[in-house]
């Protein structure tokens, strides 16, 4: 490069690089801008009724997008490897403060590392830190409704990498009643002897027994994990049971029903965890193992901006506002499914305690898989789910609903009646599509006549307009310009 003007570069490059670092994005990169105002479009417009998803509200918005992006800060408040980190070490702290807050615990009993990318890695940190490798695990299988990283595997192969670096067992519902078999499971873990049991759910629409669960831990001298990722904002309003009072551990995102911006949180017990016939104490001493596992053990630095987010986040859910809005998830959840009973349709467990419901398409001849695609050509987003008793996962037979984010946009129990008729009439539409094609067409098959049928695409275009006018009513959180 030529010098001038005492520059390594030309002034005239330097001033065109110091204009773009000050351009929005609308002007500085348009392709990008453009698909995220047609996502945008699409989120205002569609009805959002996957369960794990949330609109996150402007300020946490504005806090993710904030200069706390920029900053490296590896280790803990007070120990980083790090300079210039005094306000990153404010940030955390106030992070910590507040989740532990907004649950109502102790911060002598418990502690909280805010420091997880998002719930996966909160998990595997957990195991990291109390289970040696090849130790033992139990969670509840996939197909049942449990979590990929609460161990999953096949005949042929480990899928997850819980299943991968420690040994996993499973255990099930009831196929009948969709339950949770705990005494199932009391028996298998006689058997396995597992370090540590998850009592934690990614598709189940009912409330767990933690009580149930501390004792089956106590007759195995397992720890006990909650993963409450998908209704610790509904545990935070004090709507659903708590797991604090049972549990060593408690893992979750911050996504979900917490309505944060995306990253995890792991809390642990602090002081006794036991006391022998003898009187003698053995201490907890989680702290250490977990905060060392999520650093240096897995992690690097942590996403200081994304802590800035959840840290908002915690502090709007300590509102009226809040748990005024959980109530409402509750009571919206209840009248889809009762909506969609009255369809005549089937629900898992014939009801839901939470955000969720699981509707089962078996009576009905069809599947998930194709359900989705017409929901999703008509602007409705969820997704296919195994049911209790399915054979295969290639091919589900259920589509799992969840009412935080709409809920969030305002919806109350009639529009969720009007929900259910949109759904109503995408499920009528994907019979049809099947009766007109061989019962051993593909999914590939299917979604080529459906969009090839000139009868189908006027019915699907009708379903979507008719979809979009009535979610366009309702406002959208956010950035208003993005």
């Amino acid at each position: 490069m030529s010098l001038t003007n005492g520059h390594c570069v030309s002034k005239e490059t330097w001033d065109h690089h110091n204009k773009m670092m000050l351009e929005p994005l609308s002007v500085n990169d348009p392709e990008v801008f453009s698909i995220i105002k047609k996502e945008k479009h699409r989120q205002t417009y569609g009805l959002e009724l996957i369960a794990s998803e949330n609109f996150a509200s402007r300020a946490v918005l504005e806090a993710l997008g904030s200069c706390m992006n920029n900053k490296y800060s590896e280790g803990y408040p007070g120990q980083r490897y790090y300079g210039g980190t005094e306000h990153v070490d404010e940030l955390e702290r106030l992070c910590q403060l507040r989740a532990l807050e907004a649950f109502g615990l102790n911060s002598e009993k418990w502690g909280v590392n805010v420091q997880p990318y998002s719930g996966s890695p909160a998990n595997f940190a957990v195991y990291t830190a109390v289970v040696e490798p090849h130790g033992r695990i139990m969670g509840l299988d996939l197909p049942d409704g449990g979590h990929l990283t609460h161990g999953f595997m096949t005949e042929k192969k480990k899928i997850s990498a819980t299943s991968i670096f420690f040994e996993s067992m499973a255990y099930k519902v009831n196929p009948e009643t969709g339950y949770i078999n705990y005494d199932r499971l009391q028996e298998n873990a006689k058997l396995f002897h597992p370090k540590l049991i998850i009592a934690g759910t990614s598709c189940y629409s009912r409330n767990l027994d933690y009580a149930r669960m501390r004792q089956i831990a106590n007759e195995n001298g397992a720890y006990l994990l909650a993963d409450m990722a998908h209704i610790s904002g509904l545990i935070a309003a004090g709507v659903v049971p708590s797991p604090f009072e049972h549990c060593d551990i408690v893992s979750t995102t911050t996504h979900k029903t917490l309505r944060g911006c995306r990253a995890g949180l792991i809390f642990f017990r602090k002081g006794v965890r036991s006391i022998d016939a003898k009187g003698k104490e053995t201490m907890y001493n989680l702290e250490s193992l977990i905060n060392q596992a999520v650093f240096p053990g897995l992690q690097g630095g942590p996403h200081n901006h994304a802590i800035a987010g959840v840290a908002v986040a915690l502090k709007q859910v300590m509102t009226p506002e809040f748990k005024a809005y959980q109530k409402q998830v509750l009571a919206n959840c209840k009248a889809l499914s009762n909506a969609l009973i009255d369809h005549g349709y089937k629900i898992v467990t014939g009801g839901s305690d939470n955000h969720l419901i699981l509707l089962d398409l078996r009576t009905k001849g069809s599947d998930g898989g194709r359900t989705e695609k017409v929901l999703e050509a008509i602007a409705i987003a969820c997704n296919k789910n195994t049911c209790p008793g399915d054979k295969s996962a290639l091919r589900p037979s259920g589509l799992r609903f969840g009412t935080p984010a709409l809920t969030s946009r305002g919806l109350i129990e009639e529009d969720f009646k009007k929900v259910a008729e949109f759904i109503h009439k995408g499920i009528v539409l994907t019979l049809e599509v099947q009766k007109s094609m061989d019962p051993k067409a593909t999914l590939k098959d299917f979604v080529q006549a459906m969009s090839q049928g000139e009868n189908f695409q006027e019915q699907i275009a009708g379903i979507r307009a008719e979809v979009e006018a009535f979610a366009g009513q309702f406002p959208m959180p956010g950035l208003p310009e993005l």
